[in-house]
């Protein structure tokens, strides 16, 4: 690992450890036990909804492929994700062990390349849209006089500058071509002979502006079904929260955790912001701390299984590769 991402990885552990001390660890203990198993299974269980539909926004991105190919990107698409929460690096080692798991299930390198950097542009559009909801939602409980009025403004200047942001990531696909190549070259060398096709593939993918829509459309349901699922956790917990503000806090988290991409599974940035977000809306940061961890032993639960059985089914690829 480099040094960067080792600093990163002992501030924000430092982080969230201080983050417990201030709610209290005997507080904390308290919640975790009152959410229990049946919070962790429920989460766990309704999380294959939004897999399916992260997956299926991906799948429809990739022209000409046959429906059977359709698990291939659910598949893949939670290998991307475990790989990004799990593993020290950020999430673009994610894409990267996400298209890595697709080509191993036959997918073209080309076509894995392609759809995966044009899967994250229609995430990050349709996130925009999840976090400016979040802010409506946070403007009208706060009201119009808010001592935390200072606090939305930043919040729609941010989403201002991640949707400038996002532009500029389109208009770099379509118009940096050589940029790509040397992306795609540096963090991927053995597709080095691939990166014309994927940067032509890529324009190909623009020129399906239905293609594009349904995909973006599809993750908008994506990021509202992994937020209706920490709600589905905690009322099987017997735990009473209102939909509309778990929405927007959800949403609020997506984006600070998306902003603070550089940091390893968001680590302590996930847990600062619900503890702020969870006094915001008049909730014990006690039990948004819990939520937190709640998500983060969910994603061990799946994550740990799915990077095993892919790097299985990597070393069976090898193995057969070797063999005269």
């Amino acid at each position: 690992m480099k040094l960067g991402v080792i600093v990163a990885i002992v501030l924000g552990l430092a982080l969230a450890t201080a983050i417990a001390a201030y709610v209290g660890f005997g507080a904390l203990y308290a919640a975790l036990t009152h959410v229990g198993w049946r919070g962790l299974a429920a989460l766990c269980g309704f999380s294959i909804l939004p897999f399916t539909l992260l997956g299926t926004a991906w799948f429809l991105l990739a022209k000409n492929e046959a429906l059977s190919r359709w698990p291939v990107f659910v598949w893949s698409r939670i290998v991307r994700d475990s790989a990004g929460e799990l593993l020290p690096f950020s999430h673009l080692g994610g894409f990267v062990v996400g298209a890595r798991a697709a080509i191993e299930r036959g997918l073209s390198p080309t076509t894995a390349f392609s759809t995966t950097v044009v899967d994250v542009t229609t995430e990050l559009i349709a996130q925009l849209g999840f976090t400016a909801v979040g802010i409506g939602v946070l403007a009208v409980r706060l009201g119009a006089h808010s001592t935390h009025n200072a606090l939305v403004g930043s919040a729609v200047v941010g989403l201002v500058l991640t949707g400038v942001g996002a532009v500029a990531f389109i208009a770099l696909q379509r118009r940096g071509g050589d940029f790509i190549e040397r992306l795609i070259g540096r963090f991927i060398p053995g597709a080095a002979t691939e990166t014309a096709a994927v940067v032509d593939a890529i324009d190909a993918i623009y020129h399906s502006p239905a293609r594009i829509a349904g995909a973006i459309v599809v993750h908008l349901f994506a990021w509202v079904a992994s937020a209706v699922g920490v709600w589905v956790a905690l009322r099987a917990a017997g735990i009473d929260v209102d939909l509309t503000g778990l929405l927007a806090i959800e949403s609020l988290v997506g984006a600070v955790r998306s902003a603070a991409f550089f940091v390893p599974g968001g680590i302590g940035v996930q847990e600062a912001t619900y503890v702020v977000l969870g006094r915001l809306f008049g909730l014990g940061p006690e039990l948004f701390l819990a939520v937190s961890l709640l998500k983060r032993a969910r994603d061990l639960t799946i994550g740990i299984p799915a990077l095993l059985a892919w790097q299985g089914l990597e070393g069976l690829r090898l193995v057969e590769r070797e063999k005269p």
